[in-house]
């Protein structure tokens, strides 16, 4: 059998590559602008290799009961990579993925196409015009991992964006975010600020080592108007193969300072990833 070859294409937001995994047959790594952007094992799409997406998958695996199908809204869709998760650890779960990139809608659904009846519908659209546009009470989980190149776009941001995701969920839904930053975490602790502003409940997950700003990385933000369970998700993520930890309560508060809320006005997107951070030869 021959062996599969990287595929490269043009999208809308850089040069996409499709390079296979050599150790897993059917595994394929999708970068854009040689930044990774997902991981997806076609054949055991529980695998998941980013840490940032086993912290996600934690989340979602915590939100109801084991099986339990579960309706998801997915900000940016890459390879489609907990989607896929989601539909073989919660069968019958509905999915919607937006995802503003055609070119990139284009090149997953010709080299890795969903499974048939999985229950994932994919849209493209801008992820916030999406989101205000989403019946009100209609997901249980939101899931936002949206990057413009390595950044978070601006007007995802603001405390207007979060009280629109606030709107979509039902309740004791939860919102949760995959940002990147590093210290000093002005980006990072202005999300923890402006997401209080309209959830009362937050934790962070993160490696030690990016908390205590020796190194630019993946944050998991989750934010829900009911409890999370911080003390299930800290055991989880501390038995992680790149261990984390759950940030929450007075500690959390302590991490996030004066950081101000941010309005629409004055949103930006996240910072510019150093050099090398992330990137793939």
């Amino acid at each position: 059998m021959d062996e599969p070859i990287p595929v490269i294409r043009a999208v809308d937001g850089g040069t996409a590559k499709l390079m296979p995994d050599l150790d897993r047959p059917h595994a394929w790594l999708l970068t854009v602008d040689d930044a990774p952007q997902s991981y997806v094992d076609l054949d055991d799409p529980t695998h998941l290799e980013f840490e940032y997406a086993q912290r996600l998958a934690h989340v979602l695996d915590e939100t109801a009961e084991p099986g339990a199908p579960l309706d998801v809204l997915h900000l940016g869709g890459g390879a489609l990579t907990l989607p896929r998760y989601l539909a073989a650890t919660r069968p019958g779960s509905r999915q919607e993925v937006i995802e503003a990139d055609r070119g990139l809608l284009e090149l997953v659904d010709e080299h890795l196409p969903l499974p048939p009846a999985s229950g994932i519908t994919v849209r493209r659209a801008d992820a916030r015009t999406a989101l205000e546009a989403a019946p009100e009470a209609s997901a249980d989980i939101i899931i936002a991992d949206v990057f413009g190149g390595s950044r978070v776009p601006a007007h995802l941001t603001s405390v207007e964006y979060a009280r629109a995701a606030a709107r979509v969920l039902r309740r004791g839904g939860r919102y949760t975010a995959n940002l990147a930053d590093g210290a000093p975490f002005g980006f990072l602790r202005s999300q923890l600020a402006s997401l209080r502003v309209v959830f009362p409940h937050l934790c962070l997950i993160a490696e030690p080592a990016v908390l205590r700003g020796r190194r630019f990385g993946n944050t998991v933000l989750v934010a829900s108007h009911s409890e999370l369970p911080v003390d299930v998700l800290a055991r989880r993520t501390a038995a992680d193969a790149f261990p984390a930890r759950v940030e929450y309560g007075e500690a959390l508060e302590r991490f996030t300072g004066g950081a101000a809320p941010v309005a629409d006005a004055e949103a930006v997107p996240s910072p510019e990833p150093p050099g090398g951070a992330f990137s793939v030869g």
